[in-house]
């Protein structure tokens, strides 16, 4: 038997819903200048917009445009990494990609950056993914879009949440998934699954419902910290780099929760209980993943590229290059690779 929540909706309600707004109502005012962490590509045109996802929260994005394009163009929505804002990386690679003839935004997600939401620095599995397919509505409706050719990019954590988005919506023709990790797979097991016993993730919950009990009780939400700063002595090689790139000059945003103090300790409990590509194998657009062979979290990217089943899915591994380098290195992004792809792929 077919279930549907739509028929105990009264034909009385779905009147008054037509009448609902979708009007972005709850951004914050946004910054004027260029304060992105990499500079400005003059070929390419740059605007804010702003738009509302399904919970009624209102994301903002960065706008990039080939400059004097006269026909409706492919267009791609980019977030990313984990914990970042649109100045950071994420705009990085928009930019890149509108230069090389893409209609593209990089947006910030709920609860953080530019966007809307409270309590701020929430993350959540289900509103993130959202998230994709609420910068999916905008760009579908752009007068200089083709809305049958739309991809997705993302970023590092954001890089699995746009494949799931991706499983979710059929709207998406092309996924990149560049440095990815899988936030669900590493909140539950640890890193290199070394905490996934149903022990360790109890003694998390655990940890997390108190954590949720005084918060309450201090009517505050602590925040988890960022990159951890100052770094310790043995600190491992790939928090270096995390430091390298957040708490320098190189990538510093005051915005961006990895930056400063993080993500609400608490946002850890939906990923916890929660797992991205159950139906990874019945993903029929294409996808690219693409991974330094050096990252510490290339296990994320092969380990997903195996669930995946179609000869339009492919991985893409750069030699010698660790997580961080897929940030931001030119000399290193394979952003000719992507963006051929993405003509092959939204077309």
């Amino acid at each position: 038997m077919l279930c549907s929540i739509m028929p105990l909706i009264s034909k009385d309600m779905t009147d008054i819903n037509r009448n609902v707004s979708l009007a972005p109502v709850d951004a914050p005012e946004l910054t004027a200048e260029w304060d992105k962490v990499f500079p400005e590509n003059k070929s390419v045109s740059h605007s804010k917009v702003a738009f509302v996802n399904r919970y009624g929260i209102t994301l903002v994005a960065d706008m990039y445009k080939p400059r004097n394009a006269s026909k409706k163009m492919s267009a791609i929505a980019v977030c990313g990494p984990f914990g970042a804002v649109k100045e950071q990386s994420s705009g990085l690679y928009a930019q890149e990609l509108a230069s090389r003839g893409f209609v593209t935004i990089a947006f910030d997600p709920s609860f953080a950056g530019e966007s809307g939401g409270e309590p701020r620095r929430v993350a959540s599995p289900d509103i993130n993914v959202e998230d994709f397919s609420a910068a999916v509505d905008f760009l579908m409706t752009q007068p200089g879009v083709d809305a049958s050719r739309i991809g997705v990019l993302g970023i590092c954590g954001w890089g699995g949440i746009a494949i799931q988005a991706a499983i979710g919506d059929p709207r998406i023709k092309a996924s990149v998934a560049s440095t990815m990790y899988d936030m669900t797979r590493v909140t539950a097991n640890g890193y290199f699954d070394s905490e996934d016993s149903a022990r360790q993730r109890n003694e998390k919950r655990a940890a997390l419902a108190a954590r949720r009990t005084q918060d309450y009780r201090d009517g505050i939400y602590r925040r988890a910290g960022g990159v951890i700063d100052p770094l310790p002595a043995d600190a491992p090689q790939f928090v270096r780099d995390y430091y390298d790139y957040y708490k320098t000059p190189r990538g510093f945003h005051a915005r961006s929760g990895n930056s400063t103090d993080g993500w609400n300790e608490t946002s850890s409990l939906p990923f916890l209980n929660f797992k991205f590509f159950d139906y990874a194998d019945e993903l029929e657009s294409a996808v690219l993943i693409v991974h330094g062979d050096k990252a510490h979290s290339y296990y994320f990217g092969k380990d997903t590229f195996e669930k995946l089943t179609g000869d339009n899915k492919r991985m893409l591994t750069v030699k010698g290059a660790s997580h961080c380098d897929l940030y931001d290195r030119l000399d290193i992004i394979p952003f000719e690779e992507i963006a051929g792809f993405f003509r092959e792929y939204l077309k």
